[in-house]
């Protein structure tokens, strides 16, 4: 019956969608920052560890890849706590500042150790938007439209991916094939190419920082702080005044308890605890599936199939724009297909894929092979598992305890992401490319039947009504 009335109001309802748009970009901002700042590592890597001299050792190389995540694990803890108690907004305004600090000292670094330090502050940003943006959009989307309005968060990290990899190939000088080590160490790459990698950051943070000020509080954490008059006016610029009221009602609804306080034991009654475990084992197995490996060890992915540097970096620029591609294609049919329809098909593709990946390494293929099956393991993630696992997290928690829910399920991605990043090059040389990817295929295989038999269908439903269902346990898989 609410899904009826939900689905009539929002064909009644005249949707602000110039106004929308503009909100859930100004949000999105953080995963356009989140992209560029996870990736711009990658194309830097070859030539920072000539200039830090870490390029003999393994541990070094990890940590420096992997300092990042540290931080994300810092941002992700702050944002439960911050964003229940101020909010979704000023944590949000907070990371554009911690972004600008970490792409101005990471470029800025003449130590191994300052440069670590800085990666982490920006892990700090990451953490706060990856939980923080998707999260603001899924509250201020009209239902029927929430899954590609949040999929836009997936979108901007695709482009700050993208915008990464490009400013990467366009700023590193041409690398001559049969340049050696000392020269390359000596060259413009290695000695200043890569700080302008980190520096071309600076723009996009600091207008992220400025939007971010102009952008109203999140509807539903006015109402859960008593301010329903002002949440009122939102949403009623969203979708007009009977949408409005509404809405407000059925928020009201939902709330319960204190209104600033949410307390961690909140997460453990029997009906909130399972919700809380389907959360984390989806962030985990995001990250665990092994695609962000392709993205930050993309040199000796490439260089062990047979290119050289400077083909690895058009190599990742492919890569990109197929993800971008993809990307928007998820955003077109994810209110179509649902949730666990393209999860599923992305687990289940990425294992047949990582499988052949592994043959390919193991039969010492070669060149156009690896590229087209790195190319496909990426379309694959980013029409399914990338954007639909954000939509997913932000959709399934109730409102009262959303932000620490979020917060857990993000921590939990970020720690799953530095064990996933710490461990590829030990992983990698133990057992080498082959060994490797099979490891991530059979994880793929145990995602896909994990949300075969756990994850219910959440498209065309309001977050309230997702709520009701899955406290009630009348959630019906489709």
């Amino acid at each position: 019956m609410l899904l009826r009335k939900e689905r009539r109001l929002d064909e009644k309802s005249q949707f602000n969608f110039g106004y929308l748009l503009a909100l859930a970009l100004t949000s999105a901002m953080g995963g356009l920052l989140f992209g560029y700042d996870w990736v711009v590592i990658g194309g830097a890597k070859p030539f920072y560890e000539l200039y830090f001299d870490i390029k003999g050792s393994p541990g070094l190389q990890g940590w420096a890849m992997s300092s990042a995540l540290i931080g994300c694990v810092f941002g992700a803890m702050l944002s439960g706590t911050f964003s229940d108690r101020y909010g979704r907004k000023i944590p949000l305004i907070i990371a554009a500042f911690f972004f600008i600090l970490s792409a101005f000292g990471s470029g800025q670094a003449d130590s191994f150790h300052w440069f670590v330090f800085y990666r982490i502050v920006g892990g700090v940003g990451i953490g706060l938007a990856s939980t923080l943006s998707p999260l603001y959009i899924a509250e201020i989307a009209p239902a029927a439209y929430r899954g590609r309005f949040v999929s836009i968060n997936q979108l901007t990290i695709v482009v700050g991916i993208l915008a990464a990899q490009i400013i990467n190939y366009f700023i590193a000088e041409s690398v001559p094939e049969l340049m050696g080590q000392d020269e390359l160490a000596n060259s413009w790459n290695t000695l200043v190419g890569w700080r302008w990698m980190f520096w071309a950051e600076l723009i996009p943070a600091s207008m992220f920082f400025a939007l971010m000020f102009l952008v109203p509080k999140s509807p539903r954490f006015l109402v859960k702080i008593g301010r329903h008059i002002e949440a009122l006016k939102i949403l009623a610029k969203i979708g007009g005044d009977e949408y409005a009221q509404y809405e407000v009602g059925q928020i009201k609804s939902t709330m319960t308890g204190t209104v600033h306080k949410v307390q961690f034991s909140e997460l453990k009654t029997p009906k909130v605890k399972p919700i809380i475990i389907l959360g984390i084992v989806l962030a985990v197995f995001q990250q665990w599936c092994g695609i962000n490996v392709i993205f930050n060890y993309a040199d000796e992915i490439f260089t062990s199939a047979g290119y050289s540097v400077g083909e690895m970096l058009f190599n990742i620029i492919i890569t990109g724009s197929v993800n971008l591609v993809f990307t928007l294609l998820a955003m077109r049919l994810v209110d179509q297909w649902g949730r666990k329809k393209m999860m599923k098909f992305g687990s289940l593709g990425l294992a047949v894929i990582y499988f052949v990946l592994g043959l390919s390494y193991f039969m010492g293929w070669t060149g156009l092979p690896i590229l087209l099956l790195v190319v496909a393991a990426i379309a694959v993630y980013a029409f399914s598992l990338a954007p639909v696992t954000w939509v997913v997290l932000s959709e399934i928690f109730p409102n009262r305890i959303r932000g620490l829910a979020m917060a857990i399920s993000t921590l939990a991605l970020w720690i799953a992401s530095f064990v996933l990043t710490f461990t590829f090059p030990i992983l990698n040389n133990a057992l080498k490319a082959s060994g490797t990817f099979w490891v991530y295929c059979g994880i793929s295989i145990l995602g896909y039947l994990y949300i075969k038999f756990n994850l219910k269908e959440t498209k065309g439903k309001s977050l309230e009504e997702i709520e009701k269902e899955l406290i009630d346990h009348s959630f019906e898989p489709k």
